[in-house]
């Protein structure tokens, strides 16, 4: 893996491609700058070599037009703040704007360019519009892993343009460090747990894991897919019935692989999906028919718990139930203890995908496991096998 920790920047202009599309209030404060710490240790190695940083990134949806609303201008501040230093900022990523300012960086300085998505050229992975990009730099280095499976002039079309000085940042390093311990280097027992909605966005990625799994947890809305293909009553919970089939077959491949793989026993059910509906305990095969599962069952929590404290490598992607309800929350915040406690007697653990990331920062457990994906997308891409643009582009 070629990393900046290969080479020396000293006076050399680093084009850095980041991924700070942050969330933002009504006023454009950025409200979560996690992103933009993420990126600091590679600005930080840069700048101690002895060298500059041009920051290049998207920010929203622009759909190829200039508006003030997703210019980088609003989050300069935070920016700054973060890295510790003013960061010079210029309102063009292509043009002689952005040229003189690239020009007039000096070492141990950063710059950082107008949001790329003001170009159609950029979601394009236009060769032209990545040509002039390249040409504000001397080494190129991606250190976006939110974006990595897009190719896009900035996240995979540049590349060539630095045969010899292209390389991965060290988030993204981590990033594909992280999920090579799940899919092959890990410590076993190696679990998976699976959770969300719908069982068709999980498909490739369950099918892609179990040779390098040891035991499948699944749960969450997609496991009443799974009970009802098993011939159990699932009452009105959410299921995806043109799938049940296919949740057999995956259920036979576990087999055929040795993985164990592992439902919900007992759910919390509601007789409406609010959080002050009526709730009860019951069999997961035996849902009354008005009434819904919202949340793993106590059972449940105890069974996923006794295979996590036997696990040595965990991937965590999507909640068992529906945290954001609070009278819903206690089998997701469970399986956040399990892991917690499962990390803190030496296991790994990786947690990606939006709502897992969204709960392991809402409910404090960020700090309390190995790793929390910064890439809800190319994660997940790079779990169902997939080589992502972003990375290849680098490894050519």
């Amino acid at each position: 893996m070629k990393t900046i920790k290969d080479f020396d920047f000293k006076n050399k202009k680093a084009l850095v491609r980041v991924d700070f599309n942050v969330p933002q209030d009504e006023n454009l404060n950025v409200t979560d700058n996690t992103r933009i710490v993420a990126v600091k240790p590679t600005v930080d190695k840069i700048l101690a070599d002895g060298g500059s940083v041009i920051l290049m990134t998207h920010l929203g949806r622009p759909k190829g037009e200039v508006n003030d609303k997703y210019s980088l201008k609003h989050i300069l501040s935070e920016v700054s703040k973060v890295l510790g230093q003013d960061v010079k900022f210029v309102e063009e990523s292509v043009g002689e704007k952005a040229e003189q300012a690239a020009a007039e960086l000096q070492a141990g300085e950063i710059l950082l360019l107008e949001n790329l998505r003001f170009h159609n050229e950029e979601e394009k992975g236009d060769e032209t519009f990545a040509e002039k990009l390249s040409k504000l730099g001397d080494a190129y280095v991606n250190d976006a892993f939110g974006t990595a499976h897009r190719a896009h002039a900035s996240t995979a079309v540049i590349a060539q343009f630095f045969p010899s000085t292209k390389f991965f940042g060290l988030l993204m390093e981590k990033e594909l460090i992280a999920i090579d311990k799940v899919l092959k280097s890990g410590e076993k027992p190696v679990t998976a747990i699976l959770g969300g909605s719908k069982v068709s966005t999980k498909i490739t990625i369950i099918e892609n894991i179990l040779p390098a799994v040891d035991n499948l947890i699944i749960g969450g809305g997609m496991s009443f897919t799974f009970i009802k293909a098993l011939g159990g009553k699932i009452g009105k919970s959410i299921v995806e019935d043109d799938k049940l089939s296919l949740a057999l077959e995956i259920l036979e491949k576990a087999k055929q692989h040795n993985v164990e793989v592992y439902l919900p026993t007992d759910v919390i059910i509601a007789d409406d999906f609010n959080n002050e509906a009526n709730r009860k305990e019951c069999s997961i095969m035996e849902i009354p028919e008005d009434w819904q599962g919202l949340d793993a069952g106590p059972r449940s929590r105890e069974i996923f718990n006794d295979v996590l404290m036997n696990s040595k490598t965990i991937l965590w992607n999507g909640p068992i139930g529906v945290f954001e309800m609070s009278n819903f929350a206690a089998g997701t915040i469970a399986l956040g203890d399990s892991i917690a406690e499962a990390t803190k007697l030496g296991a790994f653990s990786l947690v990606g995908g939006g709502d897992s990331v969204a709960f392991v920062k809402q409910f404090g457990y960020a700090d309390k496991v190995s790793y929390v994906s910064t890439g809800g997308g190319a994660m997940l891409e790079c779990l169902e096998g997939l080589e992502l643009p972003g990375v290849a582009a680098i490894n050519k």
